[in-house]
């Protein structure tokens, strides 16, 4: 398949579109981007008929910062017959076989969303074609390619799959979070949403277990702090502003009336450090890096405010510069960097360093 098809926010299709045109010609995949303003999709049309299978297997889905899911697909399908929306679906994908999973999906925006419905009701005759058409197996498998039909408008629709390993196990690539009733602030989700992104369930088992020492700069009221309290950590709560009296009752927090910026923990038995204060990013980017320089943590979640426009340039830059400055001061180091569903004009950022010590202190 020659077409590589990205779903994103709204409003951050250009942003995705110039991080797929490097990342893909970095792997000498040629091709050109098609978007359009507010679709909340980028497709990337590769010179090589096979382009777009080439990088689903070689483009990991988890470097991405603004891509939430992707699949290889073929042309655009367009005006499907109303009487038979499943003939040409079908046909489309007469190459795939034995695929453990159907996906009939739409972008990401209100005027995609009211094909929702239309979506579900097609799922079931389609899912039964395809099983005796042989694309999909009789019974989903999670070791398998997923199929994906993505309707971007009424009869018009792509057509392809995405490897289980390289995609999101979300529908669209959204996680579906319930804001909890007693959550301080909606900021709490994001910082729920970025440790399923960065960590599986079994890494959250070991490395956000209870008993272990956070830091949260710029807590106030505690959306995050909230997050690190219910996985069971003692936290630092370092905010000027108030905190939510019911987080203050648990007895797991400890509030620092200071300037996130000045704070230097008392304790360096550390393990998680977060972060959401709005700042410039290269300011913020620069405290992380003291924190790191000094040991005071061992794995960060930390955001950065976007500009207005080079949104994907300015991350890139800070991303290099850390990057940079840790290998310069002999610090190993993971990273990775993603704009959430839950991120608004900004993107999120995990940070493990000397990730072969594992979980070294609580």
């Amino acid at each position: 398949m020659k077409n590589l098809f990205l779903f994103c926010r709204s409003g951050y299709e250009k942003d995705c579109a110039a991080e797929i045109q490097h990342r893909a010609t970095e792997l000498n995949v040629g091709g050109f981007v098609k978007t359009n303003i507010n679709d909340a999709y980028v497709i990337y049309q590769c010179f090589d008929d096979n382009g777009a299978d080439t990088l689903v297997k070689e483009l990991a889905l988890s470097s991405l910062v603004f891509a939430r899911q992707m699949f290889a697909a073929g042309e655009l399908l367009s005006d499907l017959p109303e009487q038979d929306r499943v003939g040409p679906i079908v046909a489309s994908l007469a190459a795939l076989s034995k695929c453990g999973e159907l996906r009939v999906e739409t972008p990401d925006t209100n005027e995609a969303k009211e094909l929702s419905a239309f979506c579900r009701k097609l799922t079931v005759p389609l899912r039964q074609s395809l099983k005796k058409s042989g694309a999909l197996l009789n019974a989903e498998s999670d070791r398998r390619p997923i199929i994906h039909v993505c309707f971007i408008g009424p009869g018009k629709a792509y057509t392809g799959y995405s490897l289980n390993h390289n995609s999101s196990p979300h529908f669209m690539g959204i996680p579906r979070l319930r804001m909890a009733a007693d959550a301080p602030s909606r900021s709490s989700l994001k910082l729920d949403e970025a440790f399923g992104a960065f960590l599986t369930k079994e890494e959250q088992e070991t490395r956000c277990r209870s008993g272990l020492n956070a830091v949260d700069l710029g807590a106030c009221p505690g959306g995050w702090t909230y997050q690190l309290v219910r996985r069971g950590m003692m936290v630092a709560a370092v905010d000027n502003g108030p905190m939510d009296p019911k987080l203050m009752e648990t007895g797991q927090v400890k509030h620092y009336r200071a300037d996130g910026f000045r704070f230097e923990p008392p304790r360096k038995n550390v393990y998680w450090l977060v972060c959401d204060m709005v700042e410039k990013p290269a300011r913020v980017a620069e405290l992380m890096e003291a924190w790191a320089i000094n040991g005071w943590f061992k794995e960060a979640i930390f955001n950065l405010k976007l500009p207005m426009k080079s949104r994907y340039k300015e991350v890139s830059v800070i991303l290099e510069t850390i990057g940079a400055i840790l290998t310069e001061n002999e610090i190993d180091f993971k990273m990775q960097c993603k704009h959430l569903y839950h991120d608004r004009d900004e993107v999120t950022v995990h940070l493990w360093i000397f990730p072969e010590k594992g979980v070294s202190y609580a």
